[in-house]
């Protein structure tokens, strides 16, 4: 192994939480109720609530990912986020879902490697 492989998850957690946070903030800005709408004509059951659920992931999961805290959680959500968006959003109206893979594919590596070692988790583990 090199010398940079244990800050490839600070690298990771900067792209995986950097989209994710822009797509959030987007979602934040355009409102709830926008987001619930679109929800329920893809037929997602319980729309309004599972709007606030993506917006908070997208946004303070996304934030956390940034900066290395609850990395391991945060992902295994945006990873959950992205298998549905794929297979109810992009598969059913056959679209592409290339961001969405990459996205999945990012989070589940940053489940694996969790914060690393350029992260506020831990130097907060250091202090302590």
């Amino acid at each position: 192994m090199n010398g940079l492989a244990p800050y490839a998850a600070f690298f990771m957690r900067l792209a995986v939480g950097g989209v994710f946070l822009r797509h959030g903030i987007a979602k934040f800005q355009d409102g709830i109720p926008a987001l619930a709408g679109f929800l329920h004509s893809i037929h997602v059951p319980f729309a309004s609530i599972f709007a606030v659920v993506l917006i908070a992931v997208e946004t303070v999961g996304a934030a956390c990912v940034l900066l290395g805290i609850f990395t391991r959680f945060w992902a295994a959500c945006m990873a959950v986020e992205m298998v549905v968006a794929i297979l109810a959003v992009k598969v059913p109206q056959r679209g592409s879902f290339e961001l969405e893979g990459l996205l999945l594919a990012g989070a589940i590596t940053l489940v694996a490697l969790g914060d690393g070692p350029l992260s506020v988790a831990i130097g907060l583990k250091r202090r302590g």
